[in-house]
């Protein structure tokens, strides 16, 4: 599961962690994933490593279960199945276009079940979306 060493020691103790796996398991589902690199990727391609695969990988150093994209492809070589070169090549050569509808794809599906929840919350700044880029500003 994507993530799952990084909510496995809450699941029992806080039934939020559970849900917000639910929500990241859904929103980085790597079917999608590998299905948006497919669409949006001009120049990379696949060939054993999936586009899924790196994600997962950034996300383990992310939330902090890794503290480097060696460390977290070394935990994993055997599931990976590349080396670590390929993995850097691969994070390297991601285009742009491929990040932004990474960032789209995801923010779409939780901005549809905060609607679907009814979760929302009044506009900072009414008449204007307004769009927080750093938690500090």
């Amino acid at each position: 599961m994507l993530l799952g060493q990084v909510f496995e020691r809450f699941v029992t103790e806080s039934p939020v962690s559970v849900m917000v796996r639910g929500l990241l398991e859904k929103a980085l589902c790597p079917q999608i994933i590998d299905e948006l690199f497919e669409r949006s990727a001009k120049t990379q391609y696949t060939r054993e490593l999936l586009f899924s695969t790196v994600v997962n990988l950034m996300s383990l150093v992310v939330c902090g279960v890794h503290p480097s994209v060696h460390a977290a492809h070394q935990a994993s070589v055997e599931k990976i199945g590349v080396s670590v070169t390929s993995v850097y090549n691969k994070i390297n050569g991601i285009e742009p276009s491929t990040s932004g509808e990474l960032v789209r794809e995801v923010a779409g599906q939780m901005e549809a079940t905060i609607r679907h929840l009814n979760a929302t919350i009044p506009d900072l700044l009414p008449g204007y979306r307004v769009k927080i880029i750093d938690g500090n500003a």
